[in-house]
């Protein structure tokens, strides 16, 4: 079927409404996101035939109706905001409005042709939760170490007392994640495999397992883009601009910084990889960057060939 010819329904999410639109015929409904909405919503979308059903990620309120999308067998894009936005932009539309928002979801479907996204079981949504309350409980030590660097007098007792207490939930949640992720046979193995590679340790192997259900599946290329690790191109006529990187799953980014900068200390490709970069001038940022992309393709290839980590490990 051409592209242009496809039934694609756009969901604008809320926490009380969903906002449908669906084109090329026009329709516009509003549900509540809730069981009973998103049942009524399955069948509209079952009546009108259906081909794909596009949604922003709304920070976890688009998941209850993502899920029962995908159970009943229709095609679901889950995009990030900012592509909305952008695309939004691109054509014109400068108002907003939740229906209108359904109309520029729709219309992205059928313009771009989005990304089908895997959607995690129970299993993998209990770990994702508990990997989300670790980001949290790790953003309040930080920044509780550094109001305890500006304080003094008895403010300092009661600050340290709840870094103390930050710790030890934080240490739960790792036996807790650790725990979860040797329930799996399946997830076991994927785990010992990454953590095969110097510089991978149990949150940084949770979380790609978790939050980047598409590796092993993908390319290099596609696996970088996917986390924003592809640089993309800055050029007009014959000015040529700085490649940069942007998008992506900005969790699993930041997880692989930490990840790398383990891993030029401890793993000897990743390490010699860094200093070659570093004396060809090339700034640390960069050098941290080209080295993340090189780790993640290489868990790829790891994960794609079920093949523990040696230094002669090609991506692909």
């Amino acid at each position: 079927m051409n592209k242009k010819e496809q039934v694609v329904g756009g969901i604008d999410v809320s926490k009380a409404m969903l906002d449908i639109a669906v084109l090329p015929n026009g329709e516009v409904l509003q549900l509540p996101n809730d069981a009973s909405g998103i049942e009524e919503l399955g069948k509209r979308l079952q009546a009108l035939a259906a081909d794909l059903v596009v949604m922003e990620a709304t920070g976890g309120y688009e998941t209850a109706v993502a899920s029962a999308l995908v159970a009943s067998g229709f095609r679901v894009a889950v995009v990030n905001p900012r592509q909305i936005r952008d695309f939004a932009k691109a054509t014109g539309r400068l108002a907003k409005s939740d229906r209108i928002d359904a109309q520029v979801i729709a219309t992205f479907g059928q313009a771009i042709e989005p990304e089908i996204v895997r959607l995690p079981d129970e299993e993998a949504r209990e770990l994702e939760a508990l990997l989300v309350r670790r980001r949290q409980l790790v953003a309040m030590r930080v920044q509780e170490s550094n109001r305890l660097s500006l304080v003094q007098g008895a403010m300092r007792k009661s600050i340290k007392a709840h870094i103390e207490w930050l710790e030890k939930e934080i240490a739960k949640l790792d036996i807790d994640l650790t725990a979860g992720l040797r329930k799996s046979p399946a997830w076991r193995a994927k785990d010992e495999l990454l953590r095969s590679f110097k510089g991978v340790g149990p949150i940084t192997s949770g979380t790609l397992l978790v939050a980047l259900p598409e590796l092993g599946q993908l390319d290099r290329r596609a696996i970088a883009a996917l986390v924003g690790l592809a640089p993309f191109n800055c050029d007009s006529g014959i000015m040529r601009g700085r490649r940069s990187i942007y998008g992506g799953r900005s969790h699993v980014r930041t997880l692989l910084y930490m990840a790398t900068t383990t891993a030029i200390r401890r793993n000897p490709v990743i390490r010699t990889f860094y200093e070659r970069l570093k004396s060809r001038g090339k700034p640390h940022k960069v050098a941290m960057v080209a080295c993340m992309r090189k780790m993640l393709t290489i868990l790829n290839a790891m994960v794609r060939q079920s093949t523990p980590w040696t230094p002669g490990i090609r991506p692909v």
